[in-house]
């Protein structure tokens, strides 16, 4: 063969190559794929099972505004004497009632104040027992003018030092008892203990918390909303709070927006209270959805569409056919599911039998 032939052969072949790439591509050799909205061959003309139909409709558009739970009412729990810690009685997560008893401080201190406080009281007794003998035997002195009137004023000043001194000795003997009630901490209200926040041999001094508590109110989220949306947010709305970690969505109504915006995110703070449930805590994850418009969505039960292999598939009639149809899914809605392509709407879909009975 003569050279220019062979190269000439040896162009058209990669010509041809080159065109079979292009093709194989453009997806012309893929016969078995489907992609979404694409359908397969006829599967039935009379299956069995319910026929529902693609709904249109329009949904919600929010945006979402992140935040965090927190107690409705945060307590402190604090010593009002100080004094070093004997033992805490509660551990974070327990409920506790009203009055009972969370922290033990080290009274011999205080229980010694107050014997003495109570031997001065003795004391103090004494003394007016001897001041009102001399007041009642001057008195009597002076009706038989065997007295003069300045020792009568002499005996009754001494009286009322002594009543004095009894009264101030009784003050001293409240206080003593009360400090040392004092160093038995207890709980003010019923609530749920969060954080201990001290340990036994600590010293707890006034004005620092021994432990975090929630009161028996709920939580509520505290969520940062942009300025550009705070406008949308007013006190005593209801809006829809979204727990991720718990796959939940709850109600909650709009209690408090902070009047006052962060410079540094420009954002405000929005508290919305939340329905009381065993299953949240403080400190979760959530996120306020505050509605800015609506949308278009195609929505069709979950029970029509079956996984073939990563595939999502759906039943459809076409043309009088009931064929196979490949669909992208998005976020449920309750027993539905939004279809975010592959149905326009309208269509009649079937649930299999065997899906239908489950």
């Amino acid at each position: 063969m003569r050279p220019n032939m062979l190269k000439l052969l040896t162009v058209i072949a990669g010509c041809l190559a080159l065109v079979a790439l292009i093709l194989h591509t453009g997806g012309f050799f893929n016969f078995g794929k489907i992609a979404p909205g694409r359908v397969e061959a006829q599967t039935q003309a009379a299956p069995k099972g319910e026929i529902v139909k693609a709904r249109r409709v329009e949904l919600p558009v929010y945006h979402q505004a992140v935040g965090t739970l927190r107690p409705v009412s945060e307590i402190r729990v604090e010593a009002q004497v100080p004094g070093r810690i004997l033992s805490l009685k509660a551990e974070p997560g327990q409920m506790v009632k009203q009055g009972q008893e969370l922290v033990v401080l080290d009274g011999r201190e205080y229980q010694a104040r107050l014997e003495q406080a109570r031997q001065g009281l003795v004391e103090t007794r004494a003394v007016v027992q001897r001041a009102r003998s001399e007041h009642n035997r001057i008195k009597q002195l002076l009706q038989g003018q065997a007295a003069t009137q300045r020792q009568m004023e002499q005996a009754t000043e001494g009286l009322e030092r002594a009543l004095a001194q009894q009264a101030q000795a009784k003050r001293q003997v409240e206080q003593a008892s009360l400090a040392l009630g004092y160093t038995k901490v207890s709980a003010t209200v019923p609530g749920r203990v969060l954080k201990r926040l001290a340990e036994p041999g600590d010293m707890a001094l006034p004005g620092r918390p021994l432990l975090l508590m929630e009161a028996g109110q709920g939580l509520r989220l505290e969520a940062l909303v942009p300025e550009r949306m705070v406008g949308r947010v007013h006190p005593g709305q209801e809006l829809t709070v979204e727990l991720p970690a718990q796959g939940k969505r709850l109600a909650a109504k709009v209690e408090q927006i902070v009047p006052t915006a962060d410079p540094a995110t420009r954002t405000f703070l929005v508290k919305a209270t939340l329905p009381q449930a065993p299953e949240l805590f403080a400190g979760m994850y959530g996120r306020l959805l505050i509605p800015i418009g609506k949308r278009q969505a195609v929505l069709i039960p979950a029970r029509a569409i079956k996984m073939v292999g990563q595939l999502e598939m759906v039943t459809l009639k076409q043309d009088g056919l009931w064929r196979r149809a490949m669909v992208t899914t998005g976020r449920s809605q309750g027993d539905l599911v939004e279809v975010l392509s592959g149905l326009k709407g309208g269509e009649e879909l079937l649930i299999p039998a065997e899906a239908h009975g489950r």
